[in-house]
């Protein structure tokens, strides 16, 4: 069954929060089937659209007021009293529900209880989401999903609450036909989509995956760490290129990078929405790919995902395995440079990180392992030679007699 939703973008003009009083005017994007959760959210992304995550407001804590001239002021809101019930559903407020016109002037508030703001929904609702069958759901944001979305219940008044389109159950169970439509549509969307992010993926890939792009030289660690692999290999008779390549890939590009392809948010002060979430695992699932020494296998059952970057991944392949072979062709790295680079940083950033945490996770690392640490260091000649079994017993000693006093 196919459902229409009727909508139409508009630009209405935001003011409130400015620190010293201005009535700073800002043109917002919005459409009339937006809620007025989205439309706090689109508001503060326009106005805070230069400031950092952490310092800007939470739409939890605002109200949205819609000036009318002489008409007052009304406060908008998901659910108020002009919410009407349709037996057990209730329908979350629009813009259009209201009637706010294009360029309409709203204003973001301090929130405040009022008669006309009971705001039920406001403080369960975390994220805003899709617009062809946007529900929203009072535990967690539904993931960005390529079928229907999840019906919301309130355990509490008895209803449950709808956006666009509302799923009965029975249409629930009925199940192919319907997916099989909604997932047309947004394969189509996801190849658009793919198309216009394709230049910063690629552009991505190709600076990770690169020893000197655009002047950055590569780090002396990396270099210093994969030759350390190589090392292994030949001291274990380990002939196979697709181990090495495997170790290498664990060691830094699955470790490292996939971490903050998937989490940008552990750089930068920005919030990671979930549709954004469920963009850069795409991303990060192509990167992993990328590095698997295994033949990239797609079947009928494959995710939409896997099929967008499917011719692209044997290129990005081939970068990691340059870049993998233009490491190890280059010179070696001296264990004196190592130090000399490794007390350098150490210098550069005494004063940002805490050592003494540091020093205790790899205290506890030790404690874990000792029998294994302390076995492999016996049996290394430079360890013996410079008393590294008895100098970690000591420290274990010494940690236990404090922790025991």
């Amino acid at each position: 069954m196919t459902v229409y939703v009727s909508m139409s973008s508009q630009t209405v003009y935001v003011q409130g929060l400015e620190p010293h009083g201005e009535n700073i005017e800002t043109a917002v994007k919005v459409l009339d089937c937006d809620t007025i959760s989205q439309v706090k959210e689109k508001a503060l992304d326009a106005i805070y659209r230069n400031t950092q995550f952490s310092q800007r407001p939470s739409k939890d804590g605002l109200d949205l007021e819609w000036r009318a001239g002489n008409s007052g002021r009304l406060t908008l809101a998901d659910e108020d009293s002009t919410t009407k019930p349709e037996g057990e559903w209730k329908r979350l407020n629009t813009l259009a529900h209201y009637g706010v016109p294009d360029g309409a002037l709203l204003t973001l508030v301090p929130k405040q209880s009022s008669m006309y703001n009971l705001t039920i929904m406001t403080d369960k609702l975390e994220k805003s989401h899709k617009y062809e069958t946007l529900n929203f759901s009072l535990k967690t944001s539904p993931p960005l999903s390529r079928a229907t979305s999840p019906m919301n219940h309130d355990p509490e008044g008895g209803y449950k609450y709808w956006h666009l389109v509302r799923h009965h159950d029975a249409e629930q169970k009925e199940g192919e036909r319907g997916n099989k439509m909604v997932s047309e549509i947004y394969l189509t969307r996801l190849l658009a989509t793919k198309g216009t992010l394709q230049k910063f993926v690629d552009d991505l890939f190709e600076t990770i995956f690169s020893t000197a792009h655009r002047g950055s030289a590569l780090p002396l660690a990396i270099k210093y760490m994969f030759d350390f692999l190589d090392d292994q290999a030949l001291n274990h008779g380990i002939t196979d290129p697709e181990v090495v390549h495997t170790w290498k890939s664990n060691s830094l590009p699955l470790r490292f990078w996939v971490n903050l392809i998937k989490n940008p948010n552990f750089v930068f002060d920005i919030h990671k929405s979930n549709i954004v979430d469920s963009c850069l695992s795409v991303v990060a699932q192509t990167f992993m790919d990328a590095c698997s020494t295994s033949d990239h296998r797609l079947g009928k059952d494959s995710p939409s995902s896997k099929l967008l970057y499917a011719k692209d991944i044997p290129v990005y392949k081939d970068w990691v395995e340059r870049y993998y072979r233009d490491i190890k062709n280059m010179a070696a790295i001296s264990d004196q440079d190592m130090n000399a680079m490794l007390a350098e940083e150490s210098r550069l950033h005494a004063h940002e990180f805490n050592t003494n945490v540091a020093l205790y996770d790899l205290y506890a690392y030790a404690v874990k392992y000792n029998d294994q640490l302390i076995q492999t260091l016996e049996e290394d000649e430079f360890s013996t030679k410079n008393k590294l079994p008895w100098k970690l017993a000591q420290v274990l000693s010494i940690m236990c007699g404090e922790s025991d006093a």
